[in-house]
């Protein structure tokens, strides 16, 4: 890789990619980062001593563990109290889809029973049975179901929280491990008050209501108040879901963050922005380790394997946000719509369909030349993606939007149904 960088630029090139990629880093969410302060450092220190090698192997390692990095997630909570399909939301799954958790199941086992996600193997839900549920103390149960293979506990209740998940709580903690209350069924709750009260009923005033009452226990054991979280696994778009995940990427080491992001249902604009954000620093890496420069060719023929490549890449963005082929056919059966009607809304498919007055190698060029014009602030940072890079980076975009807009129609065809 040393023959790109000239003799007689070597610091002055070397200090522009260590500024670059500060100024790069510094623009994603803590929560959103898939590199910690040490690894950035590192790769910085490496630049500005021209330690190009070096640079090279460390973000081939960071590739690979962000990659393969294994994220496990213990669901704890007693029989009933909607475990299950806590579980099934988080992995993006359907009730009534094959490798779906099972729902209304009376816990007979002491088991930790694992879920795989479907599409990212290195993730796994653990359903645990409820401490209330055996007859074990704490430190006891947590030796049983193997305390140490999972990153962090959900501990989940459908009314209050009690005290024996309070005193779990603070064995979890005292084991450096964290922890995070849910509360389920929000929306069933708001409803039966709606119907059994529809003239005082204030839907803000209700959940404060049911927030104190978790606390009950908490306030029983003089344990510290922790943060409580609202969800329905019906809809979790809707009350504290979202804060919970923001939560979750914020407390994961920086390298397993990028995994949790990708497994993540696109059931919010935000969740979508968040796996393009984090797929950006990806491309922004391998662009990186390709050791590119200030010279990007405006001209030039694409060759077979550039293109391969390319479809690769597109094939890949397609995938992770579900708007590859065999998605769209699914959704499109789900709301009862013909897959033309979504094929018609979305961008991504036409983006390497071949065309009789254009080459693909032609058509590439300008997104090409498209793209840095309105992306110009990346050109001011001093690093000059090579235009397979930029053209990546075009792609994550028209995917991205590609999702946004799938959201927005399955919304809208929900609303309609109702």
């Amino acid at each position: 890789m040393g023959d790109i960088f000239s003799s007689t630029s070597y610091n002055e090139e070397h200090q522009n990619l260590a500024s670059s990629m500060n100024a790069y880093f510094m623009n994603f969410k803590v929560e959103n980062k898939i590199l910690s302060a040490e690894t950035i450092n590192l790769i910085k220190s490496n630049l500005e001593k021209g330690y190009i090698d070096s640079v090279g192997a460390v973000i081939d390692d960071v590739l690979k563990e962000i990659d393969s990095a294994p994220l496990n997630i213990a669901v704890t909570g007693e029989s009933g109290v909607g475990k299950s399909s806590l579980i099934n939301a988080l992995r993006g799954v359907g009730y009534e889809e094959e490798d779906a958790a099972p729902t209304g199941v009376v816990e007979t086992t002491m088991k930790a029973t694992p879920y795989k996600h479907p599409r990212f193997p290195n993730v796994t839900l653990w359903d645990l049975p409820g401490i209330g549920t055996i007859n074990f103390r704490p430190q006891d149960y947590l030796r049983k179901v193997k305390f140490g293979e999972y990153d962090f506990f959900i501990i989940i209740s459908a009314t209050r929280f009690r005290q024996n998940d309070a005193q779990f709580a603070e064995v979890i903690k005292c084991m450096k491990k964290n922890f995070y209350f849910v509360r389920t069924k929000v929306d069933i709750d708001l409803q039966n008050e709606q119907k059994s009260k529809p003239k005082n009923f204030e839907r803000e005033e209700i959940l404060q209501k049911i927030r104190n009452n978790c606390l009950v226990s908490f306030r029983q054991i003089k344990m510290d108040k922790p943060q409580i979280f609202l969800v329905s696994t019906h809809d979790v778009s809707k009350y504290d879901f979202p804060i919970l995940i923001d939560t979750l990427l914020k407390d994961l080491p920086a390298q397993k963050r990028h995994i949790f992001m990708l497994s993540l249902p696109n059931v919010t604009e935000e969740a979508i922005e968040r796996k393009r954000d984090s797929l950006r620093q990806k491309i922004w890496l391998k662009a990186l380790k390709a050791g590119v420069l200030a010279t990007l060719p405006m001209v030039g023929i694409f060759s077979d394997n550039d293109i391969k490549k390319l479809e690769a890449s597109l094939k890949e963005y397609r995938v992770l946000f579900g708007v590859d082929d065999i998605t769209l056919q699914n959704l499109a059966e789900n709301l009862q719509v013909p897959v033309e009607e979504l094929q018609a809304i979305i961008e991504s498919p036409k983006l390497l369909e071949k065309k009789k007055d254009e080459s693909i190698g032609e058509r590439l060029l300008k997104y090409v030349e498209r793209f840095c014009s309105a992306n110009g602030g990346l050109l001011a940072t001093g690093l000059y993606f090579r235009k397979n890079f930029y053209l990546q980076l075009h792609f994550l975009d028209t995917v991205t939007n590609d999702a946004k807009t799938l959201l927005k129609k399955t919304v809208s065809e929900k609303l309609t149904s109702h």
